[in-house]
């Protein structure tokens, strides 16, 4: 899957970032960054600030590399540190973007299995209507689905990170499902028929 990254293949990367080692520091930016900037983007949903938050989020990772956890670890708390930094960005901007679709980057995915190359087109539609989707749920949805279903965080590491039961993150995960197929079928009514029929 495109995006997914190797934690194993970080380890020693990680390890000499520890020490100061600048090219270390400028590779495990470029195997980040696609995803700092997918999770900035998601919440301020304007291309232009997500990278100029993914900027800020990367600052403040260098500032706490000596707490920064490695092996399995690093990927929820990459995940923790990036969205406590747009949750402070958008409190100091203080009013929330106009709710928009979010727009899609291509190094997200959801998890699903490979499509054969027949069904690559529908697959592509799919992704589209469900990235539009997603930029309509409620906040509190739409971020249990970004945390599940794209950056791919279990439910205990949800939980810690939202300061939550595991039941209660599993429930709203649900609920997230449910308003998301609804936003698909308001965009595109004709989903459901296909999802019916396996089309």
């Amino acid at each position: 899957m495109r995006g997914t990254i190797n934690v194993q293949e970080l380890d020693p990367i990680l390890e000499r970032c520890r020490r100061g080692d600048n090219l270390a520091w400028e590779a495990l930016v470029r195997r980040t960054q696609s995803r700092v900037y997918g999770l900035a983007l998601q919440y301020v949903r304007d291309p232009d600030e997500a990278s100029d938050l993914a900027q800020e989020i990367f600052i403040k990772i260098y500032r706490n590399l000596d707490k920064m956890e490695t092996g399995s670890a690093f990927m929820p708390w990459l995940v923790r540190l990036s969205r406590n930094c747009c949750i402070d960005r958008i409190r100091r901007i203080k009013a929330r973007p106009p709710a928009r679709d979010v727009v899609v980057d291509e190094d997200l995915e959801l998890k699903s299995s490979a499509p054969s190359p027949e069904q690559s087109w529908d697959t592509d539609r799919r992704k589209q209507l469900v990235y539009q989707a997603m930029g309509k749920l409620s906040e509190q949805n739409r971020e249990i689905l970004l945390l599940k279903e794209i950056q791919q965080l279990k439910l205990t590491e949800i939980a810690g990170m939202l300061g939550l039961p595991v039941g209660t993150i599993k429930s709203r995960a649900s609920r997230a499902r449910v308003e998301l197929a609804k936003s698909v079928l308001k965009l595109d009514p004709s989903y459901g028929a296909a999802a019916a029929t396996g089309g």
